[in-house]
This record gives structure tokens, C-alpha cells and sequence, in this order.
């Protein structure tokens, strides 16, 4: 009696590995925002984008945001470390633009190989924008003496409660236009002749609409991650979605990814906390968001 002959089958032929997507969120003000650390920074985000590039079977890294800016050194510390290890992984990065990828939001998206958007998304805003308030007339009303004393006469420049001098506006104009021209060139470097539009209205600080945006080179396409990651990669590619790792005990006890109390118990701390909210919200406010 002859024995059935198995065909030999090579193990990889039903067993061959999925391809991964890494997505890693980039949501939120670029930037520290009050004693809490609420905002995006390199320093908390580093453990991520480290962990997003060791994801085994990588097919390519996407990138989640939804911001609408903040601090421009934070921006390109992030936006480096990204390029850097994509370069030395030899792995394609993807932006997808959410609600807004604005200002700083934008300079991350700059860090992908190719930008998406929703045709509604907010995109642009390449500027730098500098405000606060001018107190001196209403400590006047109040009878308020203000006092301060310095060892430099521009120490105490842009005091809010204090008049406003030209020569401080002039110092103050000088430094944007330095962060203004980085920007400028990091997008120039990133988009090239992608870029269809004049110089004049690209770099004037107004954002548009994902359409436009389209139109103008500042993106590449519209849609949205995992359409246009399947449509890359295929219908079996799977999302590893690089979420904060924090220690059981600081769950437990309350403490955020930068060791600072969630659940402060000092006024000033609460204080601290609630202006930042106020700023966070008004960044937010300038895309009607």
C-alpha cells in the first residue's frame, strides 16, 4: 500500500508577513503650554517617533495631525527627528491633515515624503504671529503704580504694562522675519517645484482649504489615512496607532508624560493650568476651530 505524498508547501507562501503602517498622532499646540506641558514637544513625542520607526514589518510611518501651530524650535525639533530616522530607516513618512495643519502644523507635515488633507482641511498659515496685551491706561484708571527696575535697557521690552516703543516693535519685527525666512526655506527644501504659486501670497501667512491647497503644491493629494494607505499598501496592511506609554504609577497617581501632577492641589498650579487652556484656546480660535 503506497503511502499519499504530502506536497511540500514553503512556509512563507501562506504565512508571509502583513505589511505595517506606523501612524503616530501629532495633535494639539506645538509647544509647552503652562506648568502643565500640555502641548506637542520633542521631549515627549521622542519616545514615540522612535518606537514608530522599530515597528516591525514597516511598511511606511503616517503622520495624524490635527494642529494649528505653536512654537516654531519645537516644530523643526520634531519635524528633524522624524526626517532623520525616516532617511536612515530608508522609510516613507505620509502627513494627513486633519481639521488644520497650520503654522507649526504645517512645518510637521513638511516632514512627510508626501502631505494628504480633507478638502476642508485648514492648510498654510507659513508666517510667524506674535501678540499680547497693553495694559497702561487701565493700571493708570486703577491708580496703579507699575514698578520695575533692570540691569539692561532692554530687559523689561514688551512690558504689557508699559508703553509701547517703536524701537521694541522694530527688535520684535526683526525676529520674526529671521523665523519667517526659516520657515520659507524648510518649505522650499521639502515641496521644491511642487510649489504653484508666487512666493508673495504662499509665504503671506493666509491659510486656505484643502482644495486650494491641492492647487497651490502645498499638498499632494486628498483623502484620508487608511484609504490612502490601503490603496498603497493593500487591503490586509495593518495600523499600529503609536499612543503615550505611561508607567502604571503614574496613572495611578496622576502624572502626565513629563512627571507633572494632573490633579494639582496649589493654586498656582490650577492658575498656571487654566491660562494655558485660555491660550490654547485662542491659537485654536485664529482658524475658527
Amino acid at each position: 500500500m503506497m503511502e499519499s505524498i504530502r506536497p511540500y508547501l514553503p512556509v512563507a507562501s501562506w504565512r508571509e508577513p502583513k505589511p505595517v503602517v506606523a501612524v503616530l498622532p501629532l495633535t494639539g499646540v506645538i509647544g509647552g503650554m503652562g506648568s502643565f506641558k500640555r502641548g506637542l514637544s520633542l521631549q515627549a513625542l521622542a519616545p514615540r517617533i522612535e518606537r514608530a520607526f522599530k515597528t516591525k514589518h514597516l511598511a511606511g510611518v503616517a503622520l495624524a495631525i490635527n494642529s494649528p501651530g505653536g512654537s516654531p524650535v519645537q516644530s523643526a525639533l520634531i519635524a528633524k527627528r522624524i526626517r532623520d530616522l525616516a532617511v536612515e530607516n530608508e522609510v516613507p513618512v505620509h502627513a494627513f491633515i486633519e481639521d488644520v495643519g497650520a503654522s507649526g502644523g504645517y512645518w510637521l507635515a513638511c516632514a512627510a515624503d508626501r502631505i494628504h488633507a480633507q478638502p476642508s482641511s485648514i492648510v498654510g498659515s507659513i508666517g510667524v504671529v506674535s501678540g499680547g496685551f497693553g495694559f497702561t491706561e487701565m493700571i493708570a484708571k486703577m491708580g496703579i503704580e507699575r514698578r520695575m527696575h533692570t540691569s539692561g535697557d532692554k530687559k523689561a521690552m514688551l512690558d504689557p504694562f508699559g508703553p509701547e516703543k517703536a524701537a521694541d516693535v522694530k527688535h520684535l519685527k526683526a525676529l520674526q522675519a529671521e523665523i519667517h525666512d526659516d520657515f520659507k526655506d524648510m518649505v522650499r527644501e521639502r515641496r521644491g517645484s511642487k510649489l504653484q504659486a508666487d512666493d508673495k501670497v504662499l509665504f503671506s501667512g493666509a491659510f486656505w482649504t484643502g482644495h486650494r491647497a491641492l492647487e497651490m503644491g502645498l499638498i499632494d493629494g486628498l483623502g484620508d489615512l487608511r484609504g490612502v494607505m490601503r490603496d498603497i499598501h493593500g487591503e490586509e496592511v495593518r495600523f499600529r496607532v503609536m499612543d503615550e506609554r505611561r508607567p502604571w504609577w503614574r496613572k495611578r497617581f496622576g502624572m502626565n508624560a513629563s512627571g507633572h501632577w494632573l490633579s494639582a492641589d496649589m493654586g498656582g498650579d490650577l492658575s498656571s493650568g487654566l491660562i494655558a487652556a485660555v491660550e490654547e484656546r485662542l491659537i485654536w480660535n485664529r482658524f475658527g476651530l
